[in-house]
C-alpha cells in the first residue's frame, strides 16, 4: 500500500512493476516540524505510513514517503504561488541543492524500516525568460523543490549525484532492498 497522493511515486511503482494500491494518509504536513530537513522528511514519511497502516489494520505492507529540497540551508517544499516558484528558481539557477526523500515501510508483522535518501542536484544556469516560461507551465507548483525531474524540470537539471528515482520521489534501489528483507 502506498501512503501517498503523489502521481510520480505511483508511476515509479507502476514502471517498476511493483503491485500496489494507494491510500492517502491525510496527515496534515503543516503540523510536523523539525529544523533538520532529513529528520523532517523522515518524520513525515513515518507519520503517513503509520496512519495508513492503522487504517488498513496491517493487512499489507505500507510505504510512506515525503520529499523536500534543501537549498542553502532552507527547506523548499512545494511553492505556494508562481511568484514563490520564480523567486526560488532565481536563487537555485546554476547552484547545487539536496533533494531529501524520507521512506518508511511498515510490514504486515509490524516491522518498521526507515531511511532518508539524499541526492545532490545541480540546477542549470537559467535566464529570466527560461525561468518565467517554466513557472508558467504550472509544473513547479506541484513538486517539492519546485521542479519535476521526470517532466519539463528535467531540462533545468545539469547533473545528479546519487539516486535518480529518489529525486522523483521514491528510491527504487532502497525499496528493492527492503522488499527482499520483508519477503524473506
Amino acid at each position: 500500500m502506498l501512503a501517498s497522493a503523489s502521481p510520480a511515486r505511483r508511476r515509479l511503482l507502476q514502471q517498476a512493476l511493483i503491485p500496489h494500491q494507494v491510500m492517502v494518509s491525510g496527515v496534515d504536513e503543516e503540523t510536523i516540524h523539525h529544523p533538520d530537513p532529513v529528520r523532517l522528511v523522515q518524520h513525515l514519511a513515518e507519520a503517513k505510513a503509520g496512519v495508513v497502516h492503522q487504517q488498513i489494520e496491517a493487512a499489507s505492507p505500507v510505504l510512506g514517503c515525503d520529499s523536500v529540497l534543501e537549498f542553502d540551508g532552507t527547506v523548499f517544499g512545494k511553492p505556494a504561488t508562481a511568484m514563490e516558484a520564480s523567486s526560488r528558481w532565481q536563487r537555485m539557477a546554476g547552484a547545487w541543492g539536496l533533494l531529501h526523500t524520507g521512506h518508511c515501510l511498515l510490514s504486515v508483522n509490524g516491522e518498521s524500516l526507515s531511511e532518508t535518501v539524499t541526492t545532490r542536484v545541480l540546477f542549470a544556469a537559467l535566464s529570466d525568460s527560461e525561468i518565467e516560461a517554466y513557472v508558467a507551465t504550472g509544473e513547479p507548483l506541484q513538486c517539492a523543490g519546485g521542479f519535476a525531474l521526470e517532466g519539463q524540470g528535467g531540462l533545468m537539471v545539469e547533473r545528479l549525484e546519487g539516486c535518480f528515482s529518489n529525486v522523483i520521489g521514491l528510491s527504487l534501489p532502497l525499496l528493492r532492498r527492503w522488499l527482499l528483507v520483508i519477503n524473506e
